[in-house]
């Protein structure tokens, strides 16, 4: 765990919060020209990973993605844009939100793809876990974020214990 407790001061969710834009080119789609579903998922992986990195100041690996629905299908040209932030630290594991967006920019029209929370936990050079600074949301949004991020580790909890019965 981090030795220096000075780095474990609380910061606001605004310092995170991470933007990253993809135009979708040929290699990125299916025979149908649109956006392959994996790739997306990468770049919310990304996206989501910058967040987390930005907040912890460390590395980090991802131990989780939640449900995620592909409300639209995004084109050969279009531009996704990708925006995440911290929603809540819990100990060394920390919940960011992605939201995705496809911006036609020859119509100017911007229509919501997808949105996923994703865990990520801070390591050390050696994979070893690292304690994460507490994360302050100050607006209402960020607030309700923050609330909600609770529920949804413990649905996450219940269900990777769920999961794990059926292992034995």
């Amino acid at each position: 765990m981090n030795d220096d407790k000075t780095e474990l001061i609380p910061r606001p969710v605004r310092e995170s919060i991470s933007e990253m834009a993809e135009i979708v080119m040929p290699n990125d789609a299916n025979p149908l020209n649109a956006l392959v579903g994996g790739r997306l998922m990468h770049w919310i992986d990304l996206a989501g990973a910058l967040a987390a990195h930005r907040h912890s100041r460390q590395r980090v690996v991802t131990a989780s993605i939640d449900h995620m629905d592909f409300l639209v299908p995004v084109r050969v040209g279009d531009l996704v844009i990708l925006r995440s932030s911290v929603n809540r630290v819990f100990h060394t594991s920390m919940e960011t939100g992605v939201k995705v967006w496809v911006e036609n920019y020859r119509s100017g029209q911007n229509r919501h793809v997808s949105s996923a929370y994703l865990t990520f936990v801070a390591i050390d050079e050696a994979g070893n876990k690292l304690a994460v600074p507490q994360v302050i949301p100050e607006t209402e949004d960020e607030k309700r974020r923050f609330e909600d991020a609770a529920r949804r580790r413990e649905i996450r909890r219940a269900e990777w214990a769920r999961r794990k019965e059926g292992w034995s």
